[in-house]
């Protein structure tokens, strides 16, 4: 039973007299306990709604579209609480946050609702057999999961749990079962790489073609990492092992199964000093919100862009000056497009800074964990320009708060410049840069 907290307005809820405060006990019979119950047995053209009303159960009859909402709303979401996660991990990136962050940021979720909602990768540890019979019986797909290692014993060491490797079985039927599933590794130097990787990546493959795609990423380590385990980053050398690694067993799956399955996030490619790959390779980019081609992706949105502005030239005579942060990893990027467009438009100056990661350490290269205190100590007297860009995926989802807890009005005041936020996305930053909504 979930607790009403509104009802839309003009919806069938409120024409069947259902109102704020009453309780939803069932969908035709069936027991509601969170989201994935009400999107499931709401799915129906004739749906019969039990309510609890002022100390009765009534039941209200609803027609409606197949796969229509009827407007109610609950107090979250997952009209539940979150699972909190049960795991250790030893490379957890929450673990190695700084003190006097804001409280959300050191909750650990591992909620397979999430999943389905949200695309969150989870560990499967939180979950029982009735969940996974609960699944099937939906078809929720895909299924994010973080694998990590399908060594049972190692996945228990290095996510501190009794029941990481147990849960492993889940996979064979979640595969049974034919749903989608997309995998992620953490890789840990010394851990769960070299031949432990391959173990990964041989089990995972016999579940193709309901194990679609696996990402494999690089450990994020901060400098707040004081009595965790002792983990150190990839150097370069050992950057283009894994890579090859995964390049060579994923041209083998290639050959066999029509897709690499396996690809290395981008962070690897520019530890080891790397070019990215082409488009082709990344098969349409399946993890690309892991990090897998994105940096691939943006030149080629930014080609698309470039095409379209052609007949632009000559009509940008005033003067426009902007300022672009990015992190470590994108600055190089970032930097040479940017040069490609002031020589196509000569009234246009672009200034690209490179922001140096202080906040959680310099070993942190992407633009997605900049804070608004390193881009204001980075950009404190500078000649910002007309406008300053900085990367929306820096700032939490909806909100206009970094993860230091600094908004992007307090940023702006302090650097006196409008501040825009810039999406990871090639063909908008050209539209960004040059001044077109």
């Amino acid at each position: 039973m979930v607790k009403i907290t509104d009802v839309i307005s003009g919806s069938a809820a409120e024409r069947v007299g259902i109102v704020p405060g009453d309780t939803l006990v069932s969908i035709n019979g069936n027991e509601i306990n969170d989201v994935l119950d009400y999107r499931f047995y709401l799915a129906e053209r004739l749906v019969r709604i039990s309510v609890l009303s002022d100390g009765e159960i009534v039941e209200k009859k609803i027609k409606k579209g197949e796969y229509s909402d009827i407007g109610l709303e609950f107090e979250t979401p997952l009209m539940d609480k979150k699972h909190s996660c049960k795991n250790g991990c030893i490379f957890c990136f929450i673990d190695q946050n700084p003190e006097g962050l804001r409280e959300s940021l050191y909750f650990k979720d591992d909620d397979s609702r999430l999943s389905f909602i949200h695309g969150n990768y989870i560990t499967l540890t939180n979950m029982t057999d009735s969940d996974i019979d609960r699944i099937i019986k939906m078809r929720f797909s895909p299924i994010n999961i973080s694998v990590h290692t399908t060594n049972p014993e190692l996945r228990v060491r290095m996510m501190k749990n009794k029941n990481a490797g147990r849960v492993l079985s889940y996979l064979d039927r979640i595969a049974e079962a034919k749903l989608n599933m997309c995998g992620q590794i953490v890789l840990c130097k010394g851990i769960n790489d070299g031949v432990e990787l391959l173990r990964s990546m041989k089990d995972l493959s016999k579940y193709y073609p309901y194990m679609s795609s696996v990402a494999v990423v690089p450990a994020g380590l901060t400098k707040f990492r004081d009595k965790l385990y002792p983990l150190t980053d990839f150097t370069a050398e050992e950057a283009g092992r894994v890579i090859d690694m995964i390049d060579a067993f994923g041209k083998e799956c290639l050959d066999g199964f029509g897709s690499r399955i396996f690809f290395a996030a981008d962070e690897f490619y520019l530890k080891a000093h790397r070019p990215i790959p082409e488009e082709e390779y990344y098969e349409g980019y399946p993890q690309i919100e892991n990090g897998v081609g994105m940096l691939r992706s943006f030149e080629e949105e930014f080609g698309m862009a470039w095409e379209d502005v052609q007949d632009m030239v000559g009509t940008l005579t005033s003067p426009r000056t902007v300022s672009i942060s990015t992190g470590v990893a994108s600055y190089p990027m970032i930097l040479s497009l940017s040069e490609k467009l002031m020589k196509l438009f000569p009234s246009l100056t672009i200034k690209v800074y490179k922001i140096i990661n202080n906040f959680f350490g310099e070993s942190i290269t992407v633009s997605g964990l900049l804070t608004g205190v390193d881009i204001y100590e980075s950009l404190k007297g500078r000649e910002l320009g007309d406008e300053l860009f900085v990367p929306e995926n820096a700032l939490r989802d909806g909100e206009d708060v970094f993860l230091c807890g600094m908004t992007l009005e307090e940023l702006s005041r302090g650097l006196s410049v409008k501040i825009r936020k810039s999406k990871c996305d090639g063909y908008e930053f050209v539209r960004d840069v040059l001044g077109q909504e």
